[in-house]
């Protein structure tokens, strides 16, 4: 028998979820390659083999044994869009927007993303990492093992690198892989009021340089994102910036369509970005680009649910077009503190009429490849980190049927219990 790390044997359902050759796109998506009476074979961190639990258990001995006892069993969750770090919150303007001001009206107030550069410019390093540990925490506890986490509420050179350096220290104080992504084209700040090409400049010309040394500095590859909607960044400085950053190294994405579709989406695909995020009022001419090209489609469900809009992601028109769609909470202090994917997947499920199969591919494989990881997480074939979740429940289903409770009962990560064990 070959000696392995971890067996999990007696899983009613393994979800491994294939993808060899990429995300799945367009009507493939959903295939979970679901194993009954399952189990999975760990060493070194990978997983080694999945299949029939009487099989597995036949080949490999392993000094630590979980036996799922009839639960599910999925990847971990890949979060690949939050806005973390930050410093503060904003209900007062959650309670501004019941009255019936609109998000974009507080932005224009002063508020809004705004409010969170207040108070993020003024905090150090160590008040950004005290202060985001506990969401990641309670991300960790709702089963997201691996997450994309931005810039953009500093808005100012210095500001922006310590959020970065708060990244980097959060990603050695807890278990959830962090991907950074630099995002200084996230608002126009106070100062700028009425001057964007100024401020466009200023990204261009002092803020991606000073990131790209950081990556540099730090050997951590970096993305580079911006909000291209109306009264933000248009289409031309969203192309200018995005060019400026490839040429830098960095790879890119964009947030789209979340209120105008000005065509953002389209340049996203044009310029090659791994990912399009929000795309709620996206053209069809550019979820057609969508289904011609390999960016990733990136619905954020708790974003409209939030804000009580009526549009979401228009999932079905995606993928009937061939495109790869993903999930993500979008946790961020405004629009959308959410740390559950487990909640954003009820949402799709719901909103944007996608199947339970089809949400758990779009919150772990196709999550994975929008942050350029498909290659190493978000499925259980072998190979593959060993990222998983062992659910407290028989069927995979009621992820998306059930919300507003905690469905993960173990969390695994490469390879070891880092939360959970009910």
């Amino acid at each position: 028998m070959e000696i392995v790390d971890l067996l999990i044997t007696n899983a009613s359902q393994v979800c491994v979820i294939p993808g060899p050759d990429g995300p799945q796109r367009g009507p493939q998506l959903g295939d979970l390659g679901l194993i009954a009476n399952g189990g999975i074979a760990v060493a070194d961190g990978k997983i080694v083999a999945v299949g029939d639990t009487a099989v597995l258990t036949s080949h490999y001995y392993a000094p630590q044994v979980i036996n799922a006892h009839g639960r599910a069993v999925t990847p971990g969750f890949v979060d690949p869009h939050t806005h973390i770090p930050w410093l503060g919150d904003r209900a007062a303007e959650f309670e501004q927007r019941i009255a019936g001001a609109t998000y974009m009206e507080i932005m224009a107030a002063g508020g809004g993303i705004m409010s969170t550069v207040r108070a993020t410019r003024q905090a150090s390093v160590a008040d950004l990492v005290a202060d985001n540990l506990p969401r990641l925490a309670r991300m960790l506890q709702h089963g997201a093992t691996s997450a994309e986490t931005k810039t953009g509420y500093g808005l100012e050179t210095a500001a922006e690198l310590r959020q970065l350096d708060a990244i980097a220290a959060l990603r050695q104080a807890q278990p959830i892989e962090l991907t950074p992504t630099f995002l200084p084209a996230h608002a126009i700040p106070a100062e700028y009021h009425g001057r964007t090409e100024a401020y466009v400049q200023l990204v261009i010309d002092e803020m991606l340089p000073a990131g790209a040394a950081w990556a540099k500095e730090h050997k951590t590859p970096l993305f580079c994102d911006v909000f291209c909607e109306q009264g933000v960044f248009d289409v031309d400085q969203t192309r200018r910036i995005l060019t400026t950053a490839a040429a830098l190294g960095y790879r890119l994405k964009v947030h789209a369509d979340e209120f105008v579709g000005l065509g953002g989406t389209k340049l996203a695909v044009e310029l090659g970005a791994i990912s399009a995020d929000h795309l709620v009022k996206t053209p069809v001419e550019d979820i057609a680009a969508l289904g011609a090209g390999d960016t990733i489609a990136v619905g954020l469900p708790g974003t409209p649910f939030g804000l009580a809009e009526r549009d979401y992601t228009p999932a079905q028109a995606i993928l009937q077009a061939g495109g790869a769609l993903a999930l993500a909470t979008d946790c961020n202090p405004g629009t959308c503190w959410c740390e559950s994917m487990q909640m954003v997947i009820a949402l799709a499920c719901r909103y944007m009429k996608l199947t339970q199969a089809q949400a758990l591919v779009a919150a772990t494989l196709n999550a994975a490849h929008a942050i350029g990881r498909g290659q190493e997480i978000g499925s259980l074939e072998p190979g593959k980190q060993a990222d998983i979740l062992i659910l407290d429940t028989a069927d995979y289903r009621q992820l998306g049927y059930r919300f507003g409770t905690n469905l993960v009962q173990t969390v695994i990560k490469k390879g070891v219990v880092v939360a959970g064990n009910r």
